[in-house]
């Protein structure tokens, strides 16, 4: 068995798990969900990134939605910066499922991560390196 023995250290590279580019963005929105109640409930917050699968958004006052609750997510109409979001976000509204709730915490508002139940045919927008890696079932 033969050793080798090197004095620089190896680059690892790092493993990007993203099967789609996030892109930052500062839009406002609307998030708009039925409780447990059945009551209907909106919340106004700010998405920070999406990408052709997820959006995560920021709100300013703490909301009550559970993990996986179903949400209709939609961008307001008065905003500009479309040219750099996913077709499936600017065609009005999306339903989506919480997937991550972050608390808030110090000067960080509550965040929320969606993913963007979106029908697999309209996936053909995606890139087609993120075709390859999705699994079908």
């Amino acid at each position: 068995m033969k050793h080798t023995w090197t004095d620089k250290p190896t680059l690892k590279q790092p493993d990007i798990k993203r099967s789609a580019e996030r892109r930052v963005v500062t839009l406002p929105a609307r998030l708009t969900w039925k409780d447990q109640r059945g009551a209907t409930r909106f919340a106004t917050v700010v998405t920070r990134n999406v990408s052709h699968f997820g959006v995560y958004v920021e709100c300013q006052s703490p909301v009550s939605i559970p993990l996986f609750r179903l949400v209709q997510f939609q961008l307001e109409r008065t905003t500009g910066g479309g040219e750099a979001l996913p077709p499936t976000l600017q065609q009005g509204r999306v339903l989506s499922a919480v997937y991550r709730v972050s608390p808030p915490s110090g000067s960080r508002p509550q965040g929320l991560a969606l993913r963007l139940m979106i029908d697999p045919r309209h996936a053909a927008s995606a890139p087609a390196q993120v075709k390859a890696t999705r699994a079908t079932a």
